[in-house]
Parts: C-alpha cells; structure tokens; sequence
C-alpha cells in the first residue's frame, strides 16, 4: 500500500556469601524485562494524527522529486503532478520492474524513448525527464492533476492519478517546506557519516553548485557535539532550504548522517519520530546554512 494519513535512529570471586550475592544478581538480571528494540527505520512527513508515514525509499524519492523541481524553478504544483503520477505507477518507489517494459518511480519505458532501463532507475534522471515533458504541456499548472499527469505518461487510464491528488498536494508541501520542518525520518546511527558522498549527491540532485544554483556552496567545519568530528555545511538559496534539508533528513541512512540543524531546528536521527525540535542558542544557524553530521 502507498503511504496514508492514517496508518502514506577478570574480577575473581571468592568467598561463598559474595558468590551467592552474585549469582542472585545474576538471577535478578535475568528476569528482568528486556529492554525494547530500536524501532525500524521510517519517515513521516508532518506530525501528529494527520501525518503521512512512509518508508525511508519513499521519503528519498519524494525529497528527490523536490529537489529536482527546485533545481529547474518549477512551482510546487509541478511537484503535486509528478507525487500523484509517482503515487499511481510505483507508489513512490524505485522498481526495477512493471508492465511491458516499464521501470522506475514514474514506470517510463525505454521503447518509448524515455531512456535505457539503467538511465530510468536513477531517480534524478527520471525525475528530470517527467519534469522536461511536464513544462511541454501548456498550462499545467491549473490543469486538474489528473489531466496534467496524463499528458506526460499517457497511461492506459489517467483518470487513475486523480485520487492521488490530495496526498500529493500535502507531501508536495512537505518536501517543498510548506510547512517548514515538516520532513523526519528516524533509524540508528553507527560510524561516520560520508559527507563526501552526500554533498556528490546533493549536486546531482539540485545541480551544480554556484550563486545561480540552488546549492551555493558545501563547506565542512568541526562540531563540539560530534567530538570535533566533521559536519557539512551546505549554504543553500533561502527559498529551498528546507528542501535541501528534507532531502538531507529524508538520505540520511543512506550517508550515516545523524543529526541536521537549520533555521533554529533540528533533527536527529536516534529519535527523529519526534520530528524536529527547536535548537539551544549556541547552534542556530544562519538562515541559508544548514549543518548536517
């Protein structure tokens, strides 16, 4: 099923009294209640009753259909169009399969010129594709959702995308920071994070790095709280940011990255459920750097 509303991180003993001390205390130990496991990995988008739960692939999609659409300038309603065409055809998820042969989170197939099975299943390229044929389709941005998306995929029954059109318009302001601080996923970190792949990522998803670009420049600084470990510092336009932090959030198994902060917020990943909280002082941040570590 697709996300929904309601369900879409050697001492020797001697001494016969001190032995029975400590087999008793091994006793105690062992009838006591176990301690809970770590939750499994997963996302949210908003909190509360009205949240939309969805698993860490989906979240990574939709923050990659978000930065995508904020590398080309494209309005939110762009993102509302590819979320419900995604909704339909891969309820959001990267597939390496589907009818004929149709693979990816938009199920394009190579016969009919969208690009090779590999090019499809990178994310970013598919994304970039459905964008490229969206901004074809004269005045799409008020057409119905459902009559915009089937105008890109031409699919068997495009009436079909309609009912996805509400949960897409709420995830598309999620990840486009509509509300702010709205993206939160949660799993258990171990290691160091790998910057260097995150920021390689960050650029191939919202382009090349620059004044004009949507990512202005990656720096990396030494977090107290990391244990002067490294941090990534991404200097973003203001009006992306929170989805250049959702995406952050939203890849952070992937890159072992365990806490983001922006705009006087932040996330950590051992107890993201909680989604993101307000930050002491001494780590707000200025309003186009955002630190992730």
């Amino acid at each position: 099923m697709p996300p929904s509303t309601r369900r879409l991180g050697a001492v020797a003993v001697a001494g016969s009294a001190l032995a029975l001390a400590v087999a008793g205390y091994a006793a105690y130990n062992g009838f006591r209640p176990a301690s809970p496991p770590a939750p499994a990995p997963g996302c949210q988008a908003g909190t509360g009753a009205q949240a939309i739960s969805m698993d860490p692939g989906q979240a990574a999609v939709a923050a990659t259909i978000a930065g995508v659409a904020a590398r080309h300038r494209l309005p939110r309603q762009a993102v509302t169009i590819a979320y419900a065409a995604a909704l339909q055809e891969s309820q959001l998820q990267n597939l390496g399969y589907g009818d004929r042969d149709s693979v990816g989170i938009f199920q394009q197939r190579p016969s009919q010129g969208w690009g090779t099975a590999s090019q499809l299943t990178d994310p970013v390229y598919a994304s970039t594709r459905f964008f490229a044929a969206l901004v074809q389709v004269r005045g799409y941005a008020k057409m119905p959702v459902d009559q915009a998306a089937q105008d890109v995929q031409h699919s068997a029954d495009g009436t079909a995308y309609q009912q996805w059109a509400p949960l897409a318009a709420a995830l598309a302001g999620y990840f486009t920071g509509v509300p702010p601080h709205g993206v939160s996923c949660w799993y258990v970190p171990s290691g160091q994070a790998d910057l260097a792949a995150a920021a390689r990522q960050l650029t191939q998803t919202f382009g090349p790095q620059g004044r004009a670009g949507v990512v202005i420049r990656i720096t990396t600084d030494r977090s107290a709280e990391k244990g002067n470990g490294s941090v990534a510092v991404v200097h973003a336009q203001w009006d992306a940011a929170w989805t250049v932090a959702g995406w952050l959030v939203a890849h952070a198994q992937d890159y072992g990255i365990s806490e983001v902060r922006y705009a006087g917020y932040e996330w950590n990943a051992a107890d993201g459920s909680a989604g993101w909280r307000r930050a002491g002082a001494a780590q707000s941040q200025a309003r186009s750097s955002i630190v992730a570590g």
